[in-house]
C-alpha cells in the first residue's frame, strides 16, 4: 500500500485499502490514509467521509482531524476546516505546519465574513467603474505587444503569444483593455449559446486547459490557430493549478475578442471565486499584477456562458447532467448566471456533475452536485431531442472517454496533469455534415521551471501529516 503512494499510484492505493478495511473495518489509520489517496485524486467528498469514519473509529486519531481540515478546505467550507485546525493545534501546539495551517484558515474566514458585509450593501460597483484605462502610461521601457487602437489584431495575438512564450508580462494596460471589453461581450451572450455549422463546417472542442500554456500553444501548432474558418470550444477549467493560468486565459480571451462568433469560451468549475482563492489563480493574478485585476476577471468569469448546444443535436457543458430528472433546453437559456455558482440547482449541476457507469444517480466522489448514471443522459437527450454530451473535468488518461454507449463524450486537453499524471491531452473535431466526433491525442510539451501550484494557497500544497 506504501508503495503505491510512493508511486502516486493512488488509484491502487484506494483499491488495497478499501481491500484492507474490509478485512478490517474499525482501523483509522486505513481510513486516514485512503482519505489522503482520495484528496490526491480531487475526490474530495470521499476523501471528507473517510476522514469523517476515521474518528469515528478514533476520536483522538490527530491526522484523522487533519485529513477532514484539509478535505473541507478543498470543499471550500472554510469554518468546519477551522475547527479541525483547533483541535490539531491545541493538542500539538508545537507542530509548525498545523499552526500555519490554521492562521491561513482563519485569515480566509474573516476575510470572507468581510466580504460578506461588504456585499450586502447593494451598490455593489465594478471595477470597470474605477478604472481609467484611457490615462495608464505605457513606459518607454515595455518593447511588448500593444493593442492597435484599442482593438485586438492577428499581429497582436501572434506577438502576445510569443511574449507569454518568453515568460513576459503583458503590460497591465493591455491586460485591463482586454478584459473590459471581453466582459462586454460575453455579458451579450445567452446562458446556453446556441450554433449551427454547416455542412463543410467543422468545430474543435478542448477541454480542462489548467493553466498549461504551453500545451495549449502546442493544441495551436497541431491544430492551427483560431480564425473564422478554424473555430474552437474550449469547454472551461482555463485557470488554476498550472501556474501559466494568466497567459492562458488572456490568449484565450484574446481570441475570443478577435473571432467572437466563432471563438467559444465555457465556465468551468475553476472560473470561480472559490476555487480561484484555493487553486493558484487569484494568487498568481496577484503576484503579476494586482488584487483589482483579480477582481475584474472574477466579473468577467461570471459572465462566461454555462452551456452550448451544436445543430440542435449536442449539448457540452463543463460537468454534466443534472442531480433531477426533467430539466430542458429553456431552463438553462433562463438561468441568471451572473453569480458564484449555487451550492446545488441545474447552475452548480452543469460545473460540477461527473458521470457513472451503473444507471440512477448517487452522492458525488467531489463533494458537490451528484454522479449520473446512462439512464439519466438517455431520458435527458430523449426529452430534449440531443444525440450525446460532450464535457470535460475529468483527468483520462488517454485524454478522452466515451461512456453511456456513446451518449456521453470526456474531453480533457491537459497532458501530464499537474506535472505528475502522465495523461495524454485530446481534443475532438465536430463536423456539421454527420456531427460524429473524432479524436485527436497529444502528449505533453516541456515547460519553463515553475512547478504547477506555485501560487496556490499554502494549504493546498498537500504536504499533509
Amino acid at each position: 500500500m506504501a508503495a503505491a503512494f510512493e508511486e502516486k499510484d493512488y488509484e491502487n492505493a484506494i483499491k488495497y485499502y478499501s481491500e484492507a478495511l474490509e478485512l478490517n473495518p474499525s482501523n483509522a489509520i486505513y481510513y486516514s490514509n485512503r482519505s489522503l489517496a482520495y484528496l490526491r485524486t480531487e475526490c474530495y467528498g470521499y476523501a471528507l467521509a473517510d476522514a469523517t469514519k476515521a474518528l469515528e473509529v478514533d476520536k483522538n486519531y490527530i491526522k484523522g482531524y487533519y485529513r477532514r481540515a484539509t478535505s473541507n478546505m478543498a470543499l471550500g467550507k472554510f469554518k468546519a476546516a477551522l475547527k479541525d485546525y483547533e483541535t490539531v493545534v491545541r493538542v500539538r501546539p508545537n507542530d509548525k505546519d498545523a499552526r500555519m495551517k490554521y492562521q491561513e484558515c482563519n485569515k480566509i474566514v474573516k476575510q470572507k465574513a468581510f466580504e460578506r458585509a461588504i456585499a450586502s450593501d447593494e451598490t455593489k460597483k465594478s471595477v470597470v467603474d474605477s478604472l481609467d484605462i484611457e490615462n495608464m502610461t505605457i513606459e518607454d521601457d515595455y518593447t511588448g505587444p500593444k493593442l492597435e487602437d484599442g482593438k485586438v489584431t492577428l499581429k497582436f495575438m501572434k506577438e502576445m503569444m510569443d511574449w507569454f512564450k518568453d515568460q513576459k508580462k503583458l503590460h497591465r494596460k493591455c491586460a485591463y483593455q482586454i478584459l473590459v471589453q471581453v466582459k462586454d461581450v460575453l455579458s451579450k451572450l445567452p446562458s446556453l449559446v446556441e450554433i449551427t455549422l454547416k455542412e463543410t463546417e467543422k468545430i474543435t472542442i478542448c477541454g480542462d486547459t489548467h493553466g498549461q500554456y504551453y500545451d495549449l500553444l502546442n493544441i495551436f501548432k497541431l491544430n492551427g490557430l483560431p480564425s473564422d474558418t478554424n473555430p474552437y470550444l474550449f469547454n472551461g477549467d482555463f485557470v488554476d493549478r498550472g501556474s501559466f493560468s494568466v497567459e492562458v486565459i488572456l490568449t484565450l480571451f484574446g481570441f475570443k475578442l478577435l473571432y467572437p462568433n466563432n471563438f467559444h469560451l465555457l465556465r468551468g468549475n475553476h472560473e470561480t471565486d472559490n476555487m480561484n482563492q484555493m487553486y493558484g489563480f487569484e494568487g498568481e493574478v496577484k503576484a503579476k499584477y494586482t488584487a483589482q485585476m483579480f477582481q475584474l476577471f472574477s466579473e468577467v468569469f461570471q459572465w462566461l456562458p454555462l452551456a452550448q448546444c451544436i445543430n440542435n443535436k449536442v449539448l457540452v457543458m463543463h460537468g454534466g447532467l443534472f442531480s433531477e430528472d426533467g430539466v430542458t433546453l429553456e431552463d438553462l437559456r433562463k438561468i441568471d448566471r451572473n453569480r458564484q455558482p449555487p451550492d446545488s440547482g441545474p447552475m452548480c449541476d452543469l460545473l460540477w456533475s461527473d458521470p457513472q457507469p451503473q444507471n440512477g444517480r448517487s452522492i458525488s466522489k467531489r463533494g458537490v452536485s451528484c454522479q449520473f448514471g446512462p439512464d439519466v443522459t438517455e431520458r435527458f437527450l430523449e426529452q430534449n431531442k440531443l444525440d450525446f454530451i460532450v464535457r470535460s473535468h475529468e483527468v483520462k488518461a488517454e485524454g478522452y472517454e466515451v461512456t453511456h454507449s456513446g451518449k456521453c463524450i470526456t474531453v480533457f486537453s491537459a497532458p501530464n496533469y499537474c506535472d505528475q499524471m502522465g495523461n495524454k491531452g485530446a481534443y475532438i473535431h465536430l463536423r456539421g455534415s454527420d456531427l460524429k466526433p473524432e479524436f485527436h491525442q497529444f502528449t505533453a510539451v516541456p515547460h519553463p521551471n515553475v512547478k504547477p501550484m506555485a501560487y496556490a494557497n499554502t494549504l493546498m500544497q498537500l504536504g499533509m501529516m
